[in-house]
């Protein structure tokens, strides 16, 4: 008896120390989405308008300026890098902003004598691209090339973003995206489709046909007629600008730098500023721009979108808005103008999170749909999967786990689970408390599992082979994942 009573109480204990060793790491690994502070700067009056549109949950720096009347206000809500407070001088990645940019380089040559109905292979007669498409419609997204070569390495980069932080694309350079374009064909030719892989190939032409690299291209060309000293292509070996942000996702995760230089006429490795694209915008604006005809909408995309050179035009009632947006791993952004009203804005921020409603409301009008995010559904998914010990928790405090094979794999899957809910989850609209509590209800099921350790067999009928593979493959799930956040 005494022996079973000492059995029981050390049975009891394991259970505490289990229920310990989970909980604790999970509290200290909780989500905790980027909120914007206290730090204000520029513009009293126009920090509060993008506070209150802003909010406070999912972002954490926000650079904004607001261009109207001539004159040009600047506003910086939050941090860039943690500490240091955000405005106008912060560098953001600004990724599909830079496509404007790109547009507005071949409007430019287009009034130099290049034909925008120049085939690219053209340009590029080395290397073995099948496209027949245009400048024109690589610049308009017509050229029926895909949004972008999705190999495995790229899908499981994609996928994994949110877990490892790493920039998916690597550091790509002109072989690579040249070699990704003469690998796909453009089915759909014509039709207005989004395309990273058409804006990129479109950089690397116009930067041949001119006989130098797209960043000097881009700097000679645009740049220094703008003054936007503070706008750079970064080549993997550079260090980032000076003044920089720390870009992070939705959960919090500091995100890596994206250095695909060779994708920067469609974004990759493009740095700016609120300064410099509210230069940019203005110029665009009044026309004194080079390039500027770039924002002339001249092709359908749908009844109410239609597009140019890289810039979009939508209309919204009796109004037209003309814009562009962008999204890297950690920054998101938003440059748009009322030709009309005269009226212009410059949004960068350095999450995930998208600024999109935040300039279209400093503009005047409300996004369709309201905020585009995280569906439903998403939410609802992640919410279950971060109590995905629960069912095991109660079957355990219930006596019916069958077997110890059972419990493993149960606990093993629900672990992967609470895991996936971790850095997938709605954490900037559902309170991170709601995961602690799930990592909590695991650590409890992890706990009632070694209670009833003892009396439990290897395995209850059935095949055993099955039971084996019920703890293998969460188990090699969870190494893999393991296995991506430190290789």
């Amino acid at each position: 008896m005494r022996l079973a009573r000492g059995g029981g109480v050390l049975v009891r204990v394991a259970a505490v120390v289990v229920a310990v060793a989970v909980g604790v790491p999970a509290l200290l690994l909780a989500p905790w989405p980027p909120e914007v502070g206290s730090a204000a700067t520029g513009d009293a009056a126009l920090g509060r308008l993008v506070r209150q549109h802003a909010g406070a949950d999912g972002y954490e720096g926000l650079s904004v300026a607001l261009i109207e009347g001539g004159r040009t206000r600047f506003a910086g809500l939050g941090t860039g890098d943690g500490s240091r407070p955000a405005d106008q001088d912060t560098a953001y990645e600004i990724g599909s902003v830079a496509k404007v940019m790109t547009g507005m380089l071949l409007a430019d040559l287009a009034g130099k004598g290049l034909s925008p109905d120049t085939p690219v292979r053209d340009l590029l007669p080395d290397a073995g691209l099948s496209t027949p498409a245009t400048l024109a419609e690589l610049a308009s997204h017509r050229s029926g090339l895909p949004r972008q070569r999705m190999t495995p390495q790229l899908l499981a980069g994609v996928m994994l973003m949110s877990y490892t932080g790493r920039n998916p694309y690597g550091v790509a350079g002109r072989d690579e995206v040249l070699a990704d374009a003469a690998a796909v064909g453009s089915e759909g030719r014509g039709e207005v489709a989004y395309s990273n892989l058409g804006m990129a190939l479109l950089g690397l032409a116009l930067a041949e046909r001119s006989g130098m690299r797209y960043a000097d291209l881009l700097r000679t060309g645009l740049l220094d007629p703008l003054g936007m000293a503070s706008t750079v292509v970064i080549d993997p070996q550079d260090d980032l600008p000076a003044r920089h942000a720390v870009g992070r996702a939705r959960n919090g995760l500091v995100m890596d730098p994206w250095r695909d230089h060779g994708n920067a006429g469609a974004g990759g490795a493009f740095w700016s500023t609120a300064g410099d694209l509210a230069r940019l915008v203005a110029a665009v604006m009044d026309g004194s721009a080079p390039g500027a005809d770039a924002a002339a909408a001249r092709w359908d995309e749908t009844e109410r979108r239609r597009i140019g050179y890289g810039w979009f035009t939508t209309r919204y009632g009796d109004r037209a808005l003309t814009w562009h947006n962008g999204a890297t791993g950690g920054f998101t952004s938003f440059v748009g103008f009322d030709p009309v009203a005269q009226r212009g804005v410059v949004v960068l921020g350095n999450t995930s999170k998208s600024v999109d409603s935040l300039g279209l409301r400093l503009l005047g009008v409300e996004e369709e749909g309201g905020e585009r995010g995280l569906s439903l559904v998403t939410m609802v998914v992640m919410v279950v999967f971060a109590f995905g010990g629960l069912g095991l928790a109660v079957s355990a405090a219930r006596g019916r786990v069958p077997d110890r094979l059972s419990a493993v794999g149960r606990w093993l899957t629900a672990l992967l689970l609470v895991v996936v809910a971790r850095n997938g989850g709605p954490w900037d609209v559902v309170p991170p408390l709601v995961w602690i509590v799930g990592a909590g209800v695991l650590a409890a099921a992890a706990a009632l599992t070694v209670v009833r350790w003892p009396g439990l067999p290897l395995s209850r009928g059935g095949a055993v082979w099955w039971s084996w593979a019920g703890v293998a493959l969460p188990g090699v799930l969870l190494v893999v994942l393991g296995v991506a956040l430190v290789v």
